[in-house]
């Protein structure tokens, strides 16, 4: 009689390797090493937390459900990411900087690329419902010198609390979303209203079991900013409200000392005065 094809040794202490001798050899970093990792962390978390079936089937639904919720409009893999800290993690481990230029942070799930250009001066607010809020600044480099012709992508949740993408039929457009230039002393300056802080969206899955498990999801008000120029590499950060009370608390960790900031009032309106250090981009071979 002939034999049989060998048996799978497979076992709980086994588990992982026996997932990780199915892979050829890698180098470093390869898609192999990746997925041979996460499944060691994985098969270990399911160790120690011995979930049953149905518990593992629960886990299943969730992510299933976060997928459906994900659209054009709504990012909520992103959301997942972001609440984790997982988000936070990546921008830390790859984009260290010398301590005088301005910090990366998080893009979050409610940013679109395909913002208007507008003029210096022009205002994103486009139903004028808020505080208005005077915003300037410049980009420069780590000596000062001024970067001309930067482009600046700025977005912001309303008076509310609500990006208009969270709010198609109710705000305009591309409300409180904007793309300008730097003029030639890489000055800024556009109007807007006064955001407001904001809780993390809970009607979707992430927020609903995070919600249940007791977890803080409070935004302190901000404004997002990705500022680019060719050579340098590239912010996404965000500019804080000073006077907010829930900034040790933000959900998704991206509050720092260097992106809190004063918002003065003047009359009837608001300013905001910004500077943003850029760090020129490594080229190849470079240490």
């Amino acid at each position: 009689m002939t034999p049989g094809p060998m048996a799978l040794n497979f076992s709980e202490a086994n588990s992982h390797d026996m997932f990780a001798q199915r892979l050829p050899p890698s180098k470093e970093h390869s898609l192999q090493q990746v997925l041979a990792a996460a499944v060691t962390h994985l098969h270990t978390l399911i160790r120690e937390v011995r979930p049953t079936q149905a518990e593992w089937r629960q886990v299943i639904e969730f992510l299933t459900d976060v997928g459906h919720a994900s659209d054009e409009r709504r990012q909520e893999w992103v959301l997942l990411s972001d609440l984790l800290g997982a988000s936070a993690l990546v921008e830390e481990i790859n984009s260290r900087r010398p301590k005088t230029a301005t910090p990366n942070t998080v893009r979050g799930p409610f940013f679109r690329a395909d913002v208007p250009q507008l003029p210096l001066g022009g205002n994103i607010s486009l139903d004028g419902i808020g505080e208005t809020l005077e915003v300037s600044g410049r980009v420069q480099d780590l000596d000062g010198d001024p970067i001309a012709n930067t482009e600046i992508i700025t977005w912001q949740a309303n008076a509310q609390g609500l990006y208009e993408n969270q709010q198609p039929d109710l705000q305009p457009e591309f409300n409180l979303r904007g793309s300008f230039r730097t003029d030639a002393d890489g000055r800024f300056h556009y109007r807007t209203i006064k955001p407001c802080g904001y809780g993390v969206p809970d009607d979707g899955p992430v927020g609903k079991l995070l919600r249940e498990a007791g977890y803080p999801l409070r935004r302190p008000a901000h404004l997002h900013f990705i500022i680019k120029a060719p050579g340098f590499e590239t912010i996404t950060t965000h500019i804080y409200d000073g006077s907010d009370p829930h900034l040790a608390e933000d959900a998704i960790f991206a509050v720092k000392p260097e992106l809190v900031r004063t918002f003065e009032q003047q009359g009837e309106e608001w300013l905001l005065k910004l500077i943003f250090i850029m760090v020129r981009a490594r080229q190849r071979g470079d240490t």
